[in-house]
């Protein structure tokens, strides 16, 4: 989900990005529903097969509740800033709301509506999943087959591993790949070819009995599906879904939310509720799981086939089972922490959890550090449905949305200040992922560095690709990166050998290190980049 190792960790354990609160899981945590009593009588009573739930909802509490939303939404933008936001519901497989709110981009007068593109983040994962259902109704592949079988170019750092993983493995974040693996490559502007060809290089924790969100473990799943069907990714998301469901402005290509005329700008907060457009998210490497746009009326075609078992309009498009497969649990995402607690669960690009009245809940978050939020949540068994898109850094404002409109349709009004509480979640999360050295604060009296041609030269590493340390007009600068078109950072001098540069990217934090090897006279022969080093490989050795 394309968030900084740190808030991806923490958004999982708390369950916002890949596990749990995502709109509705936090609803039933916190409302402490008890169970209906239509639920303890005789199957010969109930109104439903036996084995599932009977609806609470009616569509006079839904009606109660959309028209709350208006309200839910102009507050929310009015206590945070936010730019632009759009919003949809999907009841009894009708669309019965999807509206836009605010502006496209900071300073210019173009209005958000239902056809609006946004970029999605990890609300790409559920849609891929989708996707993937649709190859598995095709009898082409099956969830437990190993991907490799499909892509033979498929690696990882254990041999066992890559001949057993399967698609469901991978969509479920089992395969032991660590939370942000490839993430940095991605950052570096590395594409989805090379960075599917060095995971193998990462450490792995342990197979199926471990849970880690991974954007490229997820993307080497999608990718595998779609040689299966001897296409791209782009063009196999096109054929299954987008097109059958009338999805024209959907897409994985980067290159056709760029060229929408009516696209949300991502936005980064400035402070005092101030916004501004700053930066581009090009997510084309890690597609399946954080490339895909789209707006909130194709969104909602795509919730009534969730809500419909895979048909839509009463045509069959996804197999119900291939796509029932999705919603169940595969994975503890997160397990429970006392007797009395539960656990949550992450299905195939879902988080899964069940609340009081034991209603499955389906959901997820999406997030750019650069200028998105975005997130889904559905009472299947309520026929009910909710998306909500944003232009603006993760605060938590989508969730609490989604969350406030279906705590309304259970309660008659919000149990929660649920902005509140999702706001405070965020920003705890915010102070989390400051780096551990804070390079801004120089040490008071530092010691010297060496000449400068004690560090300039060419230095190796098998995962990066090689770094060159340049004197830039008396100044040091390292460049790496992809060879067509590498990043350069000015270095600035911190104390003794280590130097400091300004990160970069979704996952840049500030200020991080560049610890050059060695002391006194001669060359360094190597330098370690702690941002590039979460996972011990961010040493590169000098070779000339």
């Amino acid at each position: 989900m394309d968030l900084s190792p740190d808030r991806r960790v923490l958004l999982k354990s708390i369950g916002l990005g890949a596990a749990g609160i995502a709109g509705i899981s936090v609803l039933s945590a916190c409302t402490g529903e008890t169970a209906h009593p239509a639920s303890q009588a005789s199957a010969s009573l109930l109104p439903v097969p036996p084995g599932q739930i009977e609806p609470l909802l009616d569509r006079a509490k839904v009606t109660n509740a959309l028209a709350k939303l208006d309200g839910l939404v102009q507050d929310a933008m009015g206590q945070t800033g936010l730019p632009g936001m759009a919003v949809a519901v999907v009841y009894q497989d009708e669309v019965v709301y999807a509206k836009g709110f605010g502006v496209r981009e900071v300073g210019k007068p173009e209005r958000i509506g239902p056809d609006t593109v946004f970029k999605l983040a990890s609300v790409s994962k559920p849609l891929a999943s989708t996707v993937v259902a649709g190859v598995v109704g095709r009898q082409l592949i099956k969830w437990t087959d190993p991907v490799i079988e499909s892509d033979k170019g498929f690696a990882l750092k254990d041999d066992y591993v890559t001949r057993s993983a399967t698609f469901a493995d991978l969509m479920s974040h089992q395969s032991g790949l660590r939370t942000a693996s490839g993430d940095l490559l991605e950052d570096l502007g590395f594409d989805r070819s090379y960075i599917l060809s060095h995971i193998n290089q990462e450490p792995l924790d342990t197979f199926r009995s471990s849970y880690n969100y991974s954007n490229f473990g997820y993307t080497a799943g999608g990718e595998a599906a779609a040689k299966a069907m001897k296409m791209s990714w782009e063009d196999l998301a096109d054929q299954i879904l987008f097109r059958p469901l009338g999805m024209s402005a959907s897409s994985y290509r980067n290159s056709d939310y760029e060229k929408a005329s009516d696209r949300a700008a991502i936005h980064v907060p400035l402070g005092n509720k101030q916004w501004a457009a700053k930066y581009h998210r090009d997510a084309d490497s890690e597609a399946p799981a954080g490339g895909a746009s789209s707006s909130v009326r194709d969104l909602a075609q795509w919730l009534r086939l969730q809500l419909g078992n895979g048909s839509f309009g009463g045509k069959p498009v996804i197999d119900p089972t291939a796509l029932q497969t999705t919603h169940v649990p595969h994975a503890v995402s997160g397990p429970a922490s006392s007797p009395a607690a539960r656990s949550r669960f992450y299905g195939l690009g879902w988080n899964v959890s069940y609340d009081d009245q034991a209603r499955v809940q389906l959901g997820h978050s999406g997030a750019f550090n650069l200028g998105t939020a975005t997130a889904v949540a559905m009472l299947p068994g309520e026929q009910l449905a909710i998306v909500a898109l944003t232009n603006g850094r993760p605060q938590g404002i989508p969730e609490a949305i989604t969350a406030g409109f279906l705590d309304a349709a259970q309660h008659g009004a919000p149990t929660v200040d649920w902005l509140a509480f999702t706001a405070g979640i965020f920003k705890q999360l915010d102070d989390s992922e400051k780096p551990k050295v804070d390079y801004s604060k120089l040490p008071s009296n530092p010691a010297p560095a060496r000449p400068n041609n004690a560090y300039t030269g060419t230095y190796a590493n098998s995962y990066y690709g090689p770094l060159v340390v340049l004197d830039q007009d008396g100044k040091l600068a390292l460049k790496m990166g992809p060879a067509g078109n590498p990043t350069t950072f000015p270095l600035a001098h911190f104390d003794a050998d280590t130097f400091s540069f300004e990160s970069m990217g979704e996952n840049g934090n500030g200020l991080a290190g560049a610890l050059f090897a060695g002391s006194g006279g001669g060359t360094a022969p190597s330098v370690t980049l702690d941002f590039y080093d979460k996972t011990g490989l961010g040493t590169f050795t000098r070779i000339s």
